[in-house]
């Protein structure tokens, strides 16, 4: 199966950036829709951003749209998500994910990578 590790959280103050990777193991990476989820303390895992398998197309939840980028390198089978104007509400583990179709919902996903924490102070 495909294992995916998270890497670029950390500890900003609000209005910065992060720049956070998934890497993919495997030969098929490509094949797949890759998208990030997060958790903030206390709340359900919600949607952030998804990618389409050539990297052509992506969505965004409305909370991060004009802030946050996902993009992808199928030639290093690593995601991003680029986060910019960063809010104390941004604070959650984040999580890419890997699945077969272009969706928002988290049990359209088949492969979890382990999280990464961002944290945002006011």
């Amino acid at each position: 199966q495909v294992q995916l590790v998270e890497s670029g959280g950390g500890l900003v103050q609000a209005g910065g950036s992060l720049r956070l990777s998934c890497a993919a193991s495997g030969r098929t990476f490509s094949s797949y829709v890759m998208a990030w989820f997060r958790q903030a303390p206390g709340k359900e895992r919600e949607f952030v951003a998804v990618i389409n398998r050539s990297g052509g197309s992506s969505a965004k939840a409305d909370s991060v749209k004009g802030r946050f980028t996902i993009s992808r390198d199928n030639a290093k089978n690593t995601v991003y998500l680029q986060m910019n104007s960063l809010k104390p509400e941004d604070t959650a583990v984040y999580y890419c994910a890997a699945g077969p179709t272009y969706e928002s919902t988290w049990s359209f996903y088949d492969y979890w990578g382990q999280g990464t924490q961002v944290t945002i102070s006011s």
